[in-house]
């Protein structure tokens, strides 16, 4: 029975905390199964609860403090309702729910959620640890977009929380998709998208630690001493095949700086690596390349060769120009050696009131 000493009085609220209390124990039995799913699907429905009953409103702007309270006297052997956690729950719902309304009628465990952020992109947002969310939170309170597309790729990718934390340091979300190419007119539609998916601008190549002057000899054997940093780089499903791969071409010799193949769009990427500015010659030395692969390695069952070039810096209108000359599938991109700072520091530092929250939580658990 609920202890008589109830922070707050009114009806209302003591059948909410006791129904949150019976919605725990319910999820506590299927979490013998579905641990995480089950949970963080429970965290929704009580920030749900926290926002669509205007609780703060309706009972006082320590309301959460209260509640934590009551839950723990309600449910003594029972951990994470601090003041800390459910406001976490509370902003949880606010910053998903905004871009899918119709979350909650589509939410079934172990099937995917669709929420609609311009186009369809399915992702089961229970099935990331609650710390992955906690994160996400922080930095990305605001921004639910943003925040969907970090979620998407921790499950894609199985991500750790301090792999989840470096790629958003690498500014993945503004870097992916965003080299220059001519896909869409030399790729068929439904391969064409998913291309310029795989591809970043600008490359991090932060990792292979080259400092000083460097030639792209140097470059390039740094970057596969690192061949797993790089993989994880490139992206998802890239399988290297070989460096300085040798193409009989005619009576000459050509060398492909690096090959690669991408696994889940069924082809060849060849990879050029240039330390200077971009020029125009590189596309249709590239493009060479692309067209020796498709005779020479491709098989009938595969797609149509890929080329990347990845270059120090170019201008871009220069290289769109060289892209719109070549019939080949050929996409631009850049690289930095090192980032000394963020381009944007809003969500990497905890605010005042985040810094404050923190340390009221940690106090009111050492009081109790």
């Amino acid at each position: 029975m609920m202890a008589q000493n109830i922070t707050i009085l009114d009806p209302q609220y003591k059948e909410w905390v006791k129904g949150l209390s019976l919605r725990y124990r319910k999820s506590q039995i299927k979490a013998a199964v579905k641990v995480n799913s089950e949970m963080t699907l429970f965290y929704w429905t009580v920030g749900r609860d926290i926002v669509s009953m205007q609780v703060e409103s309706k009972w006082g702007n320590k309301l959460l403090e209260n509640l934590s309270a009551d839950i723990k006297k309600e449910m003594p052997d029972v951990e994470g309702f601090s003041p800390t956690n459910l406001l976490y729950m509370k902003n949880f719902y606010l910053l998903y729910s905004s871009i899918a309304p119709q979350v909650e009628e589509q939410l079934n465990i172990g099937k995917t959620i669709a929420p609609q952020v311009g186009e369809q992109l399915a992702v089961n947002l229970f099935i990331i640890p609650w710390g992955h969310h906690k994160l996400l939170i922080d930095k990305f309170k605001k921004m639910p977009k943003k925040a969907l597309f970090y979620a998407q790729k921790t499950i894609e990718n199985c991500w750790s929380r301090e792999m989840l934390l470096n790629f958003i340091s690498t500014d993945l979300y503004e870097r992916e998709g965003k080299a220059l190419t001519n896909f869409n007119a030399t790729l068929p539609a439904p391969m064409s998208d998913l291309a310029r998916e795989i591809t970043k601008d600008p490359y991090s190549f932060a990792f292979a630690g080259v400092r000083g002057r460097y030639n792209e000899k140097l470059l390039k054997e740094t970057l596969l001493r690192n061949i797993t940093e790089f993989l994880v780089e490139l992206g998802t499903g890239f399988a290297y095949v070989g460096k300085e791969y040798r193409l009989p071409i005619g009576t000459k010799e050509k060398f492909v700086d690096l090959l690669f193949f991408q696994i889940p769009l069924n082809c060849y990427v060849v990879i050029e690596v240039k330390i200077g500015e971009f020029d125009s010659p590189d596309v249709g030395q590239l493009g060479t390349y692309v067209v020796a692969c498709n005779h020479q390695l491709k098989l009938p069952h595969h797609n149509p060769t890929i080329g990347l070039l990845i270059c120090k810096n170019k201008d871009n209108l220069l290289a769109q120009y060289a892209l719109e000359s070549s019939n080949q599938p050929i996409g631009i991109s850049e690289y930095e050696l090192e980032k000394l700072y963020p381009t944007t520091v809003e969500g990497m530092i905890p605010s005042i009131e985040e810094i404050e929250d923190k340390l009221n939580d940690r106090l009111s658990e050492t009081i109790e």
